[in-house]
């Protein structure tokens, strides 16, 4: 009853610390997904003259529309924060030694996250169908509003559809621009009006749906090209209207009003209706699609097969349309070159036309069908990938807290610092095996299934990974590790360290050394004898071999504890030269099943068997400096008691 008191205990501390955890860092997340953005379409906002409502609904959509970008991340980042400060501060250590797990101590957690991923769910199966159409609804109406008005001094200004305004200097206070040149394109470039003035003032209408100029002292000149078309002009003249006026008003046509658009165009529109539906709407419209296709794919072959160059042998017997032709009651032997010969010029010109017109108009035919299917595809694939997206996303926050819950107890370090940088590193990763797979899927270059599920195949076995390294307390993020496996790798030897203690506790026993140096000595032999050249068969099957190996290191580490307390310092030095066994490397254990597939599945033995040589040629070199440093060892003690005994 105590030990379940004090488990309820841990597990409200470890959910009062996480939730708000989880919170700020999801805060964080999504603050910086939106200035991204904000970066992303910042120049389809400005220079709009929007309104804070509109700018604040926009907002307000994409910050829902990015929370399933920013969850996966803010689980990760506060997973590792969390499990890292309850490692930095010696929190975790004290779990376990309470005999808790860390899968144990993980479980109100898990229920959390296996919680928030169902929310997750529902939010993308039932929210954001709903968020999305507002959202590209109103960013589309953003991007169609035509830009606030502000025509610059020196440069034509072209934003205004149809014209080009050139004013040379403007005066901002009043408004009033000076030295105004208009080019009038909108009837064409033929039909150009050209407007010069010294001063005009520019203002918009009332309803906001045209420029009203007022122009002073000034001269229109326009081509005079309208019923012109019966007079012989030479390219050197064209005729034109010129106008000379004191005060000119001109009426341009610019809508400055912000024109919504309607989401439900979105949602009639084949190309992305995708996103304003859920996962049934999403897969009934999946298999009208195929049956569409498929539909499309029959009639193909129907026609393919009725209208082929040869088609008037359908009528003959089936198993002589391919070689013969009915010449009113006879069957012949076709040879077309000769009846083609036969014809005049001016019938083999008129089939010849006739064939090519038949093949171009089909082959039109044919591509644009196959464009048809091929449009269909893409947007299948698109459906899919939306389907597969309401999965995908929840599935991620599993992925990342049994990414970051594990790493954060085996770094330990808590913080802004170091999960910062993790968590960005391992998101970024994923970001891009996401995008990879996202547009494998959409081009059709991989299966909807392969791609959309593409990153989270490949971190998946990384949470597994990390999740039992620790809770078996493995030292995968400690540098010595990674230094002695490279030191194992390219043959580097690790060096004893042994000096003249101050203070011995327990003298060494030389009579007991030598008689376990001996012993050591039979050993060595005895193993060398036996392993010294591993045959195939014995190195997969044999587990003698690690196992005498083990003990032959065992037993010299213990010797030369018992000399590290000598105060002589030949022994010392003579110590310093054993060399350090290493563990023997073998992908199995001797004898195991996984040994004895992978013995009899060739080439895969053989090339593992190959790489072990090196490692098999030290350990062997090993054992007989160890044979020598003993009767060196055994030589210098024998000395030293004769000088006792003198």
């Amino acid at each position: 009853m105590r030990t379940n008191f004090h488990i309820k205990r841990l597990y409200g501390y470890l959910l009062k610390t996480y939730i708000p955890l989880f919170l700020m860092t999801f805060a964080i997340c999504l603050f910086l997904v939106l200035m991204q953005f904000l970066w992303k379409y910042v120049e389809d906002m400005i220079g709009k003259g929007l309104g804070l409502n509109v700018l604040g609904e926009m907002f307000l959509y994409a910050a829902l529309q990015l929370i399933p970008m920013a969850l996966p991340l803010s689980i990760l980042l506060a997973s590792l924060m969390m499990f890292g400060n309850l490692g930095e501060n010696l929190e975790l250590l004290a779990i376990k030694s309470a005999g808790i797990s860390l899968i144990k101590a993980m479980a109100p957690l898990i229920v959390l996250i296996v919680l928030i991923s169902i929310g997750t769910f529902f939010f993308q199966n039932n929210a954001m169908p709903k968020i999305q159409p507002k959202f590209y609804s109103l960013l589309i109406s953003i991007r169609q509003k035509s830009p606030e008005l502000d025509v610059p001094e020196g440069v034509f200004y072209k934003e205004i559809e149809g014209y080009n305004l050139y004013v040379d200097k403007k005066n901002r206070e009043t408004g009033m621009l000076y030295g105004v040149s208009i080019y009038d394109i909108s009837s064409g470039f033929q039909n150009m009006a050209v407007i010069i003035c010294d001063s005009a003032e520019m203002r918009m209408s009332e309803d906001k749906l045209s420029l009203i100029f007022t122009m002073h002292s000034g001269q229109q000149f326009r081509n005079f090209t309208e019923g012109t078309e019966s007079v012989n002009t030479s390219s050197e003249f064209i005729p034109y209207a010129r106008e000379s006026f004191v005060t000119k008003t001109m009426t341009i046509p610019y809508d400055d009003n912000f024109n919504r658009m309607e989401e439900s165009v979105l949602q009639e529109s084949e190309s992305s209706s995708y996103v304003a539906k859920n996962i049934t709407q999403l897969k009934t419209s999946i298999d009208s699609l195929e049956q569409f296709i498929d539909s499309v794919n029959i009639s193909d072959r129907k026609i393919m097969k009725n209208y082929t160059y040869l088609s008037f042998r359908n009528s003959y017997p089936q198993n002589a349309r391919d070689s013969l032709v009915q010449l009113g009651s006879t069957i012949i032997k076709p040879n077309m070159d000769s009846v083609f010969a036969s014809k005049e010029i001016q019938i083999q010109s008129s089939i010849l036309q006739s064939a090519y017109s038949k093949a171009e108009n089909n082959g039109n035919d044919y591509l644009f069908r196959s464009m048809s299917k091929t449009n269909t595809q893409r947007n299948i694939n698109r459906q899919w990938i939306e389907w597969h997206r309401k999965f995908t996303i929840p599935f991620a926050c599993l992925v990342f807290f049994f990414i970051g819950a594990p790493l954060g107890s085996i770094v330990r370090k808590g913080g802004l610092g170091t999960p910062i940088v993790i968590s960005v590193i391992l998101f970024i990763i994923y970001y891009i095996l996401d995008n990879v797979g996202y547009k494998m899927a959409r081009d059709g270059v991989w299966d909807h299934w392969i791609g959309m599920w593409f990153s989270a195949s490949v971190l998946l076995p990384l949470g597994i990974f990390l999740t039992y390294k620790a809770m078996t307390d493995s030292v995968i993020m400690s540098t010595d590790t990674y230094v002695s496996f490279f030191r194992k790798l390219f043959f580097i030897r690790e060096k004893r360290n042994y000096t003249i203690k101050d203070v011995v506790i327990e003298e060494p026993n030389y009579f007991e050394i030598k008689k376990s140096t001996d012993e050591l000595t039979q050993e060595v032999s005895a193993h060398l004898q036996r392993y010294g050249k591993l045959a195939y068969k014995t190195y997969w099957m044999d587990s003698g071999y690690d196992e005498s190996l083990t003990s032959i290191k065992n037993n010299t580490e213990s010797i030369l504890n018992q000399l590290s307390n000598s105060r002589k310092p030949v022994i010392i030095e003579k110590a310093k030269e054993y060399p350090v066994l290493i563990k023997y490397v073998r992908p199995f254990s001797a004898g195991s099943a996984l040994a004895k597939a992978v013995m009899y599945i060739f080439p895969i033995g053989i090339v593992l068997k190959m790489i072990s040589l090196p490692f098999e040629k030290r350990i062997n070199r090993d054992l007989n400096a160890i044979l020598k440093l003993n009767e060196e060892l055994t030589e210098i003690m024998n000395n030293q008691q004769r000088k006792i005994a003198v």
